[in-house]
């Protein structure tokens, strides 16, 4: 693929971090619509004001590049590019001590050292965080992206360039007004279909916003989100660690740290819940990391 650049932004990142890891992250479902990765590149589409941008990302000496590939090369364009860039790549967050900490544990050391630089890839839309946690729930991931994938066909915004088609999550003002049966029509179930048009609505609605949650402790945050029908324990503290880097958010009941940790240690069964607590006591702070490296393990 022959890529007309418009203009390119340089951001400086941390010397923990790995592009390649990143990237390879990306690339794990080829069903994914919300960006198309490449060898060394992923693209992506974004809403700038009234405008569909396309931008592509990749490697440079401790330096990702951004590419602009249509639209204004406004200083707004530049600046939302920058900003949506740096929160999805997590290049905010310092993980020095967390590889302090991780190195001199059990569990951990291994994994760091095999997987050094990997970030959270994160969700900065809070609206696609959460109903990518309620498409998830209960059914094994190849099939979640397979409604995501009907999902993002039938109800976003694409644009059209070089022959590929690229798209952005419905927007929650239009899921607001779907009826259960255009959902159910995707192989959504009822309940998923209930609480995916719920969301929306607590957002269309602006019960619910990222600005609203922004500034809040963990706990503070996840009582908001969890007054919200469809929005448990594991799907608030998903999406608070996706878009809002908490770094003491993790999914404490996940199916995949459970046997991620069960590999690990050699156990011969799932661990109980109150054994996952405490085995997370000792990544007070860093909890989102630690299971991440535990999810990358599996």
């Amino acid at each position: 693929m022959q890529i007309c650049v418009m203009q390119t932004i340089r951001l400086l990142v941390p010397k923990e971090f790995s592009f390649d890891l990143c990237l390879q992250f990306l690339k794990r479902s080829p069903r994914e619509l919300l960006h198309r990765s490449l060898e060394d590149r992923v693209i992506k589409l974004l809403r700038v004001e009234n405008e569909l941008i396309l931008f592509s990302v990749r490697s440079g000496k401790q330096r990702i590049i951004i590419d602009l590939l249509n639209g204004k090369t406004s200083a707004l364009t530049k600046a939302t590019l920058r900003k949506y860039v740096h929160e999805w790549f997590d290049l905010g967050s310092d993980l020095k001590p967390f590889y302090v900490m991780a190195r001199k544990d059990d569990l951990l050391k291994g994994l760091v050292k095999k997987f050094s630089g990997y970030r959270i890839i994160g969700q900065p839309d809070l609206f696609e965080s959460l109903i990518w946690a309620v498409l998830g729930q209960q059914i094994n991931l190849q099939f979640a992206y397979t409604l995501k994938q009907r999902f993002v066909e039938q109800f976003g915004e694409s644009l059209e360039f070089q022959g590929q088609h690229y798209y952005l999550f419905p927007s929650a003002e239009k899921v607001s007004h779907l009826l259960p049966d255009q959902l159910l029509a995707l192989q959504f179930s009822r309940q998923k279909a209930s609480y995916t048009i719920g969301i929306a609505q607590a957002f269309a609605d602006g019960k619910i916003s990222k600005a609203t949650l922004a500034g809040l402790t963990l706990t503070e945050a996840k009582e908001e989100l969890m007054k919200i029908k469809g929005i448990g324990n594991w799907t608030a503290n998903y999406g608070l660690m996706k878009t809002f880097r908490y770094p003491d958010a993790f999914p404490l009941e996940d199916a995949g740290l459970h046997n991620a940790i069960k590999n690990q240690l050699g156990l011969k069964s799932k661990p109980d819940l109150q054994r996952v607590k405490r085995i997370f006591k000792k990544y007070k702070g860093w909890e989102a990391y630690a299971t991440l490296y535990l999810w990358r393990s599996l």
